[in-house]
């Protein structure tokens, strides 16, 4: 496109011909013979090769970033070498059809380039004589006109018009030199040739192995560092499987799974580029078989040739050896790219191999620690079920039963909770850690309900609670109905009137036991005796003696009636707390004098099934001997 521009700015001005451009295309056809394009890619093509071939050479990291064992190591250290290689050629073909691609800008070029030039120094030199013709005279006119004043005028007017033709033809020369320069310059198909040596050269500096030349890789080398990495990689399995927990077993199983993947991954990479540098190596060996074709033809020619048509084909012989060689130097590292690739898939292949052993082996592992873990804890649950069925059998006493059923609860829980944590970790330090630290963070976020917990176990103790007993916590009477781990529910009882349920239950955490105020009441097991008080103001007698002897005796004809359930459980507390203390469970009356009146405190026991009626028929006794003495 360059030359016709050219043409057309100067055909404007009566420079260039029509056919300059013609000539040069002619002579660039020339240069290849038969062939007008050299190059194996364009442009875009070589960048497009070089960015995959980076790309590709990237995925270094991440196989480093997978390479855990000593035999990954040793094939990554194999695939690193080939990769600087395989890079280092990718170039290498990259600069030897940039150069190609330079050379074939230049030679489609040259001629028409060479003709504009001719045609503007030609003009060059005509505007100069002109130039110089115009100054030659205006130094004659300004000679006449300081010689003599005769026909000043015209020879004024004739150095003005001399000025004007002599600025004209300056102007023509400064354009003519803007274009001679223009011509000098790159074309736009020598300009994309250098660019692309430019773009070559920034991704090389991004590669570091890029910028040094790529060492030579022989299938025999190719086979030994193969047969090392296959050898390695056997040596390095042998090494025994570490003591590891689930979590880190399963860990490694997961991570032996995406080492596979990437491998995969990888190789499907490599594959494609390849594919891609073997279907680039066709062109070239096509054109080597072309330019031997016409080297051939060419050494015919010369067997008749003469000396002019001789030197002709000296000529076109040089130009062939040359593109010869360019193009081999593209060929060439095609050949050796797929060599070297095909060698990078074969340790892929390797590591594949060693990665899918390690990931069979970690399986296994995994699968005997999860198959021992399963067999302890049906082990556990095995003894559990024979406790619970010893205990159901051997333990008839309700309350020892359910003390029994519930340490086997907490003690089979806590085995199982034990067997599975133990599992998991790697390390028996790295689990105490993780427990102490877990321990003291609920010790202060559960504070409460890990002492009800402990109360619970007071509770259930010797002299402690069960279901049925009746307690008294502070002012709250109430009937046990149920005993948990954090809390116990009450049916209160009625304390006014008729001793019987009021409807409401009523829950306290276990805690209870630990606190000083309010305190816990019960009574003993098997006991339902209380004492019961009141206090009477007696009327004015002159025998109090004789008042309290009939007190005595009313009373005591009720409290009579259920003497010998009140004898049994008073027996029953001296046996219980182990003491010799008056199993005497009769009615008492104290008197004494307040505020000039006598006063009698009375007390007699009960029996708490039937307080309410004791209490109505000790009222009636007392009131009937209070009216008997008022009579008297």
């Amino acid at each position: 496109m360059r030359p016709q521009i050219i043409c057309a700015v100067l055909a404007a001005i009566g420079v260039c011909a029509g056919s300059a451009y013609a000539a040069a295309s002619t002579d660039s056809a020339a240069i290849g013979g038969s062939n007008s394009r050299v190059s194996v890619l364009t442009g875009e093509q070589v960048v497009q090769i070089l960015d995959d071939t980076v790309d590709w050479y990237r995925t270094l990291g991440t196989q480093q970033q997978n390479a855990t064992q000593p035999s990954d190591l040793l094939i990554l250290f194999a695939n690193r070498q080939t990769a600087d290689k395989v890079v280092g050629l990718a170039f290498e073909i990259a600069r030897a059809n940039a150069e190609l691609l330079s050379s074939e800008a230049g030679a489609a070029q040259s001629a028409a380039d060479a003709s504009a030039a001719r045609s503007l120094a030609q003009k060059q030199d005509q505007l100069d004589a002109q130039r110089q013709s115009i100054q030659q005279e205006t130094a004659v006119g300004r000679q006449k006109l300081a010689a003599s004043g005769k026909d000043k005028n015209a020879v004024e007017a004739k150095l003005t018009e001399l000025q004007g033709e002599l600025a004209m033809v300056n102007a023509r020369k400064n354009l003519l030199d803007t274009m001679t320069e223009f011509v000098t310059t790159s074309d736009p198909k020598t300009a994309g040739a250098s660019a692309l040596k430019a773009q070559i050269d920034a991704i090389a500096a991004t590669i570091p192995s890029a910028s040094a030349p790529a060492a030579t890789a022989t299938p025999a080398s190719g086979s030994s560092s193969s047969a090392a990495v296959s050898a390695g990689a056997g040596d390095a399995n042998k090494a025994p499987p570490e003591r590891s927990g689930i979590w880190q077993l399963s860990t490694n199983v997961l991570r032996q799974r995406n080492k596979i993947s990437t491998i995969d991954v990888i190789d499907r990479h490599t594959a494609a580029l390849a594919q891609t540098f073997k279907k680039i190596s066709a062109p070239p060996l096509q054109q080597l078989q072309a330019f031997s074709a016409r080297s051939d033809a060419l050494a015919a020619q010369a067997d008749s040739a003469g000396s002019a048509a001789l030197q002709s084909l000296r000529n076109d012989f040089d130009t062939l050896a040359w593109l010869f060689k360019q193009t081999s130097e593209i060929l060439v590292p095609l050949t050796k790219e797929q060599v070297l690739l095909q060698q990078y898939r074969h340790n892929l292949d390797n590591w594949r191999d060693s990665a899918q052993r390690q990931y069979h082996e970690a399986l296994t592992a995994l699968a005997v620690r999860l198959g021992i873990v399963a067999g302890i804890l049906a082990a556990v649950f095995v003894l559990a079920e024979v406790w619970r069925r010893a205990v159901l059998r051997y333990a008839h006493e309700p309350r020892r039963r359910y003390q029994l059923l519930l340490i086997r609860q907490i003690a089979l829980w806590t085995i199982v909770t034990a067997v599975v944590g133990l599992s998991f970790v790697t390390e028996i330090s790295t689990f105490a850690t993780f427990a102490g630290l877990l321990t003291a963070g609920l010790a202060v976020a559960m504070q409460s309900v890990l002492v009800s917990v402990v109360g619970y176990f007071f509770l259930i103790g010797k002299y402690g609670i069960r279901v049925g007993d009746r307690i008294q916590i502070g002012t709250v009477v109430g009937e046990v109905i149920d005993i948990g781990l954090v809390r116990m529910h009450l049916m209160e009882l009625n304390q006014q009137g008729p001793l019987g349920p009021t409807g409401r239950v009523v829950a306290f955490a276990n805690l209870i036991v630990f606190q000083a105020a309010g305190g816990l009441f019960k009574q003993i097991p098997g006991v339902n005796l209380a004492w019961h008080e009141t206090t009477l103001t007696l009327p004015a007698v002159s025998d109090y003696g004789a008042l309290k002897e009939k007190l005595l005796a009313g009373i005591g004809a009720v409290v009579d009636q259920y003497r010998e359930e009140i004898a049994r459980q008073a027996m029953e507390i001296v046996r219980t707390t182990a003491t010799n203390s008056e199993t005497d469970r009769s009615p008492h009356v104290q008197m004494h004098l307040a505020d000039g009146h006598m006063i009698a405190v009375i007390r007699y026991p009960v029996h708490l099934a039937h307080a309410a009626e004791i209490d109505e028929r000790v009222a009636q006794a007392i009131m009937s001997v209070i009216a008997a003495v008022g009579h008297d």
